[in-house]
């Protein structure tokens, strides 16, 4: 045997006996089938709910942004809470995953921005040099608590009835935006801080892995069973540039917040390339988006976690019986094994009809009725 392959098959081991010890402490294993799906355990059916289920495409959204910002709604628990309560109600899922945004906090270290119409976050004053990260706080995660504060809300609200999702961004991705100073095509900032200053880049990933573990950690205290972690733009690294770059601190990040005693799901958009290297963070559960078949992904992964997934968010414009194909091809692929999250492959977009979101909830259940009838 290669020792490559000795040491694959260690890695395997080491990362299933984690899983099993885990499973055996976590209070919500017994409870919710998110978090037993989370932690692939047996579940009566498969786990729905949907990224970005609070949003623009609802109307009890709207109304409430009618008199608040985006921003506004992160920061004030009571209206956090309320949207993502109503959300997870109305389309009767499986978790509900707390209202907040990736880049809150981006405040407790210094670095303001925006949400300007039309463009999305904007900061003005972006991150590129020795003494731009310098001056980045670590020391301030604290002011987060407001979004933990929510989460305590919704905790209450729904009790052992729903999974509870809190949630942050990656190092990479919140990095990309602080070096950006907003979205990006080609990252060439990113990369060229990346490339040419390794140590800095380090140390600004190091500054963010510091602050995102508080953050983590408040929400977990307020009551949060499983952390998502947003990775959203990894998919711009080559495999390479992910191994040499961005796992290192990405892994111990995924790990200090299991170490919280609760499953992480770590997730990007266009990672087909990049998720053998995205399960050597140990993330429980993989977000899968809609460009790869879920089945040929899980394969892929040796099934050696939980998947969460991969219906493309657009589908949901389609007619309800071309939505219900769909959906069956999916939970087809996944073959009933333990550790499928049924989701979107991204976020719902503004639009989207809030009945055909609905529907696929009840085609997710109408298939598990159909299986256990045989």
């Amino acid at each position: 045997m290669l020792l490559s392959d000795s040491m694959e098959i260690s890695n395997k081991l080491e990362i299933g006996d984690d899983l099993a010890a885990r499973s055996g402490l976590l209070p919500g294993v017994g409870g919710t089938r998110f978090v037993r799906a989370c932690l692939r355990r047996p579940v009566d059916r498969t786990p729905v709910w949907f990224l970005r289920q609070a949003g623009r495409y609802m109307p009890e959204y709207q109304a409430v942004r009618r008199h608040h910002t985006l921003l506004e709604i992160c920061r004030d628990p009571k209206l956090a809470a309320e949207v993502t309560i109503t959300a997870a109600e109305k389309l009767d899922v499986d978790a509900a995953i707390i209202f907040a945004d990736l880049l809150l906090p981006f405040d407790c270290m210094g670095l303001d921005f925006e949400f300007l119409a039309g463009e999305g976050p904007v900061i003005h004053k972006p991150v590129r040099t020795a003494e731009d990260v310098m001056r980045l706080r670590t020391d301030r995660a604290s002011e987060l608590g407001y979004v933990a504060e929510a989460i305590a809300k919704v905790v209450a609200h729904f009790k052992d009835r729903l999974g509870i999702i809190g949630f942050c961004g990656a190092p990479f991705t919140l990095a990309s935006y602080m070096i950006e100073g907003g979205g990006s095509r080609n990252y060439i900032e990113t990369k060229k801080l990346m490339y040419r200053q390794p140590d800095v880049w380090r140390r600004l990933l190091d500054k963010l892995a510091t602050v995102l573990r508080e953050y983590a950690a408040q929400q977990v205290e307020a009551g949060a069973d499983v952390i998502q972690i947003f990775d959203s733009w990894a998919g711009a690294l080559s495999v390479e540039d992910y191994r040499d770059f961005v796992l290192p601190v990405t892994k111990t990040l995924v790990r200090e917040v299991q170490a919280m005693g609760v499953p992480v799901i770590y997730f990007g958009v266009d990672t087909a390339s990049l998720l053998p290297a995205m399960r050597e963070t140990g993330a429980d559960v993989l977000g899968l988006d809609w460009r790869t078949p879920l089945d040929v992904a899980w394969r892929t992964l040796d099934y050696s976690c939980a998947v969460q997934g991969n219906l493309d968010p657009i589908t949901l414009f389609a007619e309800p019986e071309l939505i219900r194909t769909r959906v069956r091809q999916i939970l087809t692929q996944a073959e009933g094994r333990a550790g499928h999250i049924f989701n979107l492959g991204h976020g719902i977009v503004p639009g989207t009809p809030v009945e055909n979101v609905q529907h696929v909830v009840r085609f997710v259940r109408e298939f598990a009725a159909e299986a256990k009838r045989g």
